[in-house]
């Protein structure tokens, strides 16, 4: 008797390991099953270029430290887009002064200008006119005036481009091109493309 509860005793360690380790597995598989599933996160949609604010018949005014009047923006609407931190704006009108005092005004159809209206893309019917002023040397600087279909203005550097034919009219001058980059600040002016000028004698 005594041998085979030993024999039996024997046989039991030798499973036990086994026995023990089903136990486990099946404990695992029964808590992981009643264990409730977590609420995935939720998937944030992407921004969607439409905007979140609107304004109609508007006029906005920025001044300088002494209280001059440094730039204005009017405008029949504006819509700003929060995705690009941009406005589009209807029939557009932009006036700056730069340090020096020259006014310049921009107008277009429809322009796309960053939120603080140191970059305009104007867009349809496009025209910037820089009048003509006297440096701090005595010079007269000619008035200038740019016309084309699309004129990428910074308002800031005092730089404008295009990629598209512009119209260059400077003084009694007159230029035409292809793509137009124009330094006001440097006196830079390239123009590519089929390039045609007029000079006009100084009278």
């Amino acid at each position: 008797m005594i041998k085979l509860l030993q024999t039996s005793w024997e046989r039991l360690a030798l499973y036990l390991p086994v026995i023990l380790m089903g136990a486990i597995a099946f404990g695992t598989y029964w808590l992981v099953r009643s264990t409730p599933m977590l609420i995935p996160p939720e998937q944030t949609s992407p921004i969607r270029h439409e905007p979140d604010y609107f304004m109609h018949q508007f006029s906005v005014k920025t001044f300088d430290d002494a209280g001059r009047l440094n730039r204005e923006v009017r405008g029949v609407e504006a819509r700003h887009f929060p995705d690009t931190d941009t406005m589009e704006i209807d029939r557009v009108h932009i006036r700056f002064f730069n340090e020096a005092g020259r006014l310049t005004t921009a107008t277009a159809s429809r322009a796309v200008t960053s939120n603080e209206a140191s970059e305009v893309q104007l867009i349809g019917n496009a025209r910037v006119v820089s009048e003509s002023v006297v440096d701090k040397s005595g010079r007269v600087l000619p008035r200038l005036e740019f016309l084309g279909e699309f004129l990428h203005a910074f308002v800031d550097t005092e730089r404008i481009q295009s990629h598209m034919p512009v119209e260059l009219i400077r003084g009694q001058d007159r230029f035409t091109a292809d793509t137009l980059d124009f330094d006001n600040r440097n006196r830079v002016m390239q123009l590519s493309g089929q390039v045609k000028g007029v000079f006009m004698p100084e009278q």
